[in-house]
């Protein structure tokens, strides 16, 4: 038995090693994989007797449909200066198409100052292929691995796992809102609060684009061995759901700062159940089909594109913020 350890590239968030793990360890003589997503390496025991290159090779052949590759030598980082020009009128269309549809009146997206529920929607979707899907992806694919080796069906712990992360968002969101009207936020407050979000915001839209350093979201993976241990016939998925209201990400975080400066139970559960709704579209693609949208080859298209998008939003709600504040004349007046 021989150790190797590759490098991979094509990896965008937790979902990938779950992914890449769960392919290797499926292959005869292959034991024990391990991705490391900060240092884009994977590590595994094998009983082949082929050289590194010649493992490498066959190796990417089981995964690189999906985006991936395994090297013996680290390749340098692609420059993503093409992929951010595509980018950018991609997401600059979708902001115009917020714009015009925020000044006609028909909807309002919360542009203008307050958080509205459909704001918290449009900003879930985001958070879905980003770093949402960092996080909660992962332990989506852990667990929906770990009960998919069984013969049942899967649908069942999926489905209480789906619903406790609905039902726990829009309690503890709405106890949020509750904590917000009990302690007597202040406008002047309220407008604080929005202002450090829209700066999360922009950052997590930095982010996505590119501008920083890549940066993986990654929980110690004995939190994943632990979803995979999780029996199917338990309402362990059902609380599991509930607890991802902790787990660390920016955009959660953001919006559970919007329900507790809405200041109402109501309000803050609205806000909570709606960005836990825009999660769900990409989450239940994980859960109950492929994980395709993360592994695509057209990922990091797709991600800078949401980064331009969620660094519009966090301007929109940082203007309107120093509006609120009387620095600035507000830029939606409606």
């Amino acid at each position: 038995m021989k150790t190797y350890t590759f490098h991979v590239s094509g990896t965008h968030c937790a979902s990938c090693k779950i992914f890449i793990e769960d392919a290797l360890n499926e292959q005869v003589g292959i034991e024990r994989a391990s991705v490391d997503l900060k240092r884009e390496t994977v590590s595994f025991d094998t009983t082949l007797e082929e050289s590194p290159h010649t493992l490498a090779e066959l190796l990417t052949e089981k995964i690189k449909s999906s985006g991936y590759a395994l090297s013996v030598e680290k390749k340098a980082r692609e420059k993503k200066d093409s992929v951010i020009w595509q980018a950018l009128p991609i997401g600059l269309a979708f902001l115009a198409l917020f714009i015009i549809v925020q000044k006609s009146g028909i909807v309002n997206f919360g542009l203008g100052g307050t958080v509205t529920p459909i704001t918290g929607f449009i900003i879930g979707l985001v958070a879905s292929i980003s770093s949402c899907l960092a996080v909660v992806g992962g332990l989506v694919l852990s667990l929906s691995a770990s009960v998919s080796q069984d013969n049942t069906s899967d649908v069942k712990p999926m489905m209480l796992f789906h619903a406790g992360r609905l039902l726990g968002f829009a309690v503890l969101g709405g106890i949020l809102g509750a904590i917000g009207s009990a302690i007597g936020i202040s406008f002047t407050a309220t407008a604080i609060l929005g202002i450090i979000a829209s700066i999360v915001m922009i950052l997590l839209g930095l982010n996505l684009v590119g501008v920083f350093e890549k940066n993986m979201i990654a929980l110690p993976s004995g939190v994943f061995d632990f979803f995979r241990s999780v029996e199917h016939t338990s309402m362990a998925p059902f609380l599991l759901g509930v607890g991802t209201f902790f787990l660390p990400c920016g955009f959660t975080q953001t919006m559970q700062i919007a329900a507790l400066s809405s200041g109402s139970f109501l309000s803050g559960l609205l806000i909570m159940t709606a960005f836990a709704l825009g999660t769900l579209p990409v989450l239940a693609l994980l859960s109950f089909g492929s994980a395709s949208l993360a592994h695509s080859r057209h990922a990091p298209l797709f991600f800078a594109s949401a980064g331009v998008v969620v660094i519009g939003l966090g301007a929109f709600a940082l203007l309107a913020g120093l509006a609120g504040l009387g620095v600035i004349d507000p830029l939606f007046n409606i």
